[in-house]
């Protein structure tokens, strides 16, 4: 089994014909992402990759059953394209591109909210299902199916997590991307809460990063979980007002820092990891 996405996921692009929309579009094709629809207003009836290309969600919705979407446009679009695709009915909408403005991210989220929607983003890498479906940037080559869940603010650090997972032979059920920009769709609470509801997860690897509060919001989530939560967070050497990558990952004075949040989320109950090759020690002596 696997989260939010999987084999029966009926994917659409929203940007599909643009340079990365389709560049990327080809590649989740090829993992075997159920792609079944594209939007690209003004261009609709054309195909790209053999996928259809439709004017609105809505048509994509009740023509091909689309009900999750992936997100390839400037950000500046994104809020009014996210919108579109929660009120015509889509579930999940995973928004890659970053520097999304905070008005409209919090926008999004409350429209997707009153929809009964899930956004993951902005600046995700996406989501994937190992063996399953890929949405996103996300680089397969590292990841295989198996038996542990990720959840994480960075692109690299999922990539090396799985690495790790799957060199170690526990694999990976689902890795989740909730993206780096300050204000998110999706929060680590959130994500714990559907790993640990799902059977075929036996563990979860939460990564985070400095700056924020999106993982001291997750405490009362990982205290209350049946499954063990291995927890590392990028930045434990960032000086205090430096930007480290991500727009939402800056230490301002004491607050956010990698130790703070490493010591915060150890009192909760998760065991923290300092280096990857103590991510699979861990699991092992938890029972994973």
């Amino acid at each position: 089994m696997a989260i939010l996405v999987t084999r029966k996921s009926r994917v659409l692009v929203q940007g599909i014909t643009g340079g990365a929309g389709s560049s990327h579009t080809k590649r989740m094709l090829e993992y075997g992402t159920q792609i079944v629809a594209g939007t690209s207003p003004g261009k609709g009836g054309q195909e790209m990759h053999g996928v259809p290309v439709y004017d609105t969600v809505r048509e994509c919705v009740e023509k091909e059953g689309a009900d999750t979407s992936v997100i390839f446009l400037p950000a500046r679009f994104v809020m009014e394209a996210g919108i579109e695709a929660v009120r015509a009915g889509v579930k999940l909408v995973v928004v890659v591109p970053e520097h999304i403005p905070v008005a409209d991210m919090m926008r999004l989220r409350e429209e997707a909210q009153k929809c009964g929607a899930r956004i993951l983003g902005g600046n995700t890498a996406g989501i994937i299902s190992p063996g399953q479906a890929n949405l996103g940037i996300i680089p397969d080559v590292a990841f295989k199916p198996g038996r542990v869940g990720t959840v994480s603010r960075s692109g690299s650090l999922t990539y090396y997590i799985a690495d790790t997972l799957t060199r170690s032979e526990f694999g990976e059920t689902t890795c989740v991307g909730l993206g780096g920009d300050p204000v998110l769709g999706s929060t680590f609470a959130e994500i714990l809460s559907l790993f640990d509801a799902d059977p075929d997860t036996k563990g979860v690897v939460m990564a985070g990063e400095i700056g924020g509060v999106y993982e001291e919001m997750a405490t009362d989530t990982i205290s209350k979980m049946s499954k063990p939560v291995v927890v590392m967070i990028g930045g434990v050497f960032a000086p205090p007002g430096k930007v480290m990558g991500h727009a939402g990952a800056i230490v301002e004075g004491a607050m956010g820092t990698a130790d703070a949040k490493l010591k915060i989320l150890a009192e909760a109950g998760a065991f923290p990891a300092r280096t990857f090759s103590d991510i699979p020690r861990i699991l092992k002596e938890q029972g994973v």
